[in-house]
């Protein structure tokens, strides 16, 4: 009986899960499916239905929802700006005297992309993907599953991403002490990535043989005239970012990568002669608003955890003797699948780590925790059917979610066993 009231917490969040898969196999919208799994958390946690129409309506009005809400939405413009203009075939084509190895041109976009650290990115290197990859005998779950993983390959060592800033904020520790620990993880996301997803989708004589005309001229002002907007958008957004955080700490750093997705954006309609009619079309298009849906959903998802309590019921419900190992493996990873941002494992299950560690006077060794716990986290991030890049990846291309998430299972476990591997090398 002591067991099943131990596992209780764990069995209401398989259960929601269950419910989510359910919903969403029986096609009644990625927006609504994960509105009901809320709605089962607010339930399932004692949150009632009153409190939790208050919580959602509370999570739309807040500042980050409306910032992501705004990014999303250049983001969509930008892209389909590139898509619908030629730009970024262009932009390929210009690249293909660089870029002679068809995988490394499937990759380079989302990994490029990933260097920026924009929630829901994985949209914009998306259209990319699929102008790269037009000729090559390859599947859409295969192009979802590719630029959904190698979007993300640079999240446990790139120091622009707020997880890992919140992380050395909490732990009082400077930014390199972690970032020179952590990087395997960078080298752990490629070497998966190739391994399960990137060399069984690219088997074959096409991917064997070398397709691109390798005569193609190298032009770097080409290269750099076709690349304007996503270089405005990137470097922009970084540099604007950086400048925020160190002279402006009480502007939220979204403000800059607004500000870098409008120039880009308006840049692509310049180059392409672009005119108000397009805004028309892309602020019509029915996938815009399903996608700033899903966005939504997440957001009430996310805040009816917070309010309802999961995280603590889980970590009262782990026990003492398993505090620390919960709290290190356990409890970031079923954050990180709940929520799907890196922020949220961090944010609700470090200080908890970081207590326990002072009471237990293992100080000494915080480093090598927040690692398992960053692995632990990340994978569950990873894993996560509600990741809101992994939604708007299969919501483009059309992909089944089950089926494209399945394909994560096996990359996403060598990564968390690299993690433990890395913490006992740490420790």
């Amino acid at each position: 009986m002591h067991g099943i009231i131990t596992l209780l917490p764990f069995l209401k969040i398989l259960s929601t899960f269950i419910l989510i898969l359910v919903c969403i196999r029986l096609k009644l919208g990625l927006w609504l499916s994960v509105l009901g799994g809320a709605l089962s958390i607010a339930l399932l946690f004692g949150l009632g239905a009153g409190e939790w129409l208050q919580v959602s309506v509370a999570a739309l009005g807040k500042e980050k929802f409306l910032f992501l809400v705004s990014i999303v939405g250049l983001i969509l413009i930008l892209s389909d700006g590139l898509e619908r203009s030629g730009q970024s075939q262009r932009l390929m084509d210009a690249l293909s005297g660089y870029l002679h190895d068809n995988r490394l041109r499937l990759i380079f976009f989302p990994a490029l992309i990933g260097l920026l650290p924009m929630p829901g990115g994985a949209v914009f290197s998306a259209p990319m993907v699929k102008a790269v990859s037009a000729d090559m005998p390859i599947q859409n779950i295969d192009r979802a599953i590719i630029n959904y993983w190698f979007r993300h390959v640079w999240e446990l060592a790139w120091p622009l991403y707020p997880g890992i800033i919140l992380t050395v904020a909490l732990a009082e520790i400077p930014l390199s002490a972690f970032i020179s620990k952590s990087w395997p993880g960078v080298v752990a996301m490629f070497l998966f990535g190739w391994l399960f997803l990137l060399r069984p989708a690219t088997r074959g004589k096409y991917f064997s043989e070398n397709t691109v005309d390798v005569t193609k001229e190298r032009n770097i002002k080409r290269v750099l005239k076709e690349a304007t907007p996503l270089l405005i958008a990137i470097v922009g957004a970084i540099g604007l970012e950086s400048i925020l955080a160190r002279f402006a700490h009480h502007i939220p750093f979204e403000w800059g990568v607004l500000a870098a997705l409008c120039v880009a954006a308006m840049s692509v309609m310049m180059q392409n002669n672009l005119r108000g009619d397009y805004l028309v079309h892309i602020l019509t298009k029915k996938s815009l608003w399903s996608m700033l849906a899903v966005i939504a959903a997440i957001f009430i998802f996310k805040d009816t955890m917070q309010a309802a309590g999961v995280v603590e019921a889980m970590a009262e419900a782990s026990g003492e003797k398993a505090a620390l190992f919960a709290a290190a493996i356990l409890l970031p990873f079923l954050v990180g699948m709940v929520s799907g941002i890196n922020v949220a494992f961090v944010g609700a299950t470090f200080p908890l780590l970081l207590g326990l560690l002072e009471i237990m006077h293992l100080q000494h060794q915080s480093v090598p925790y927040l690692i398992l716990a960053t692995f632990s986290g990340f994978t569950g991030v990873m894993i996560s059917p509600i990741h809101i890049c992994f939604m708007l990846t299969c919501e483009y291309f059309a992909t089944d979610l089950v089926a494209t998430w399945k394909k994560l299972v096996l990359p996403c476990t060598g990564f968390a066993l690299t993690g433990i591997g890395l913490f006992f090398i740490l420790i």
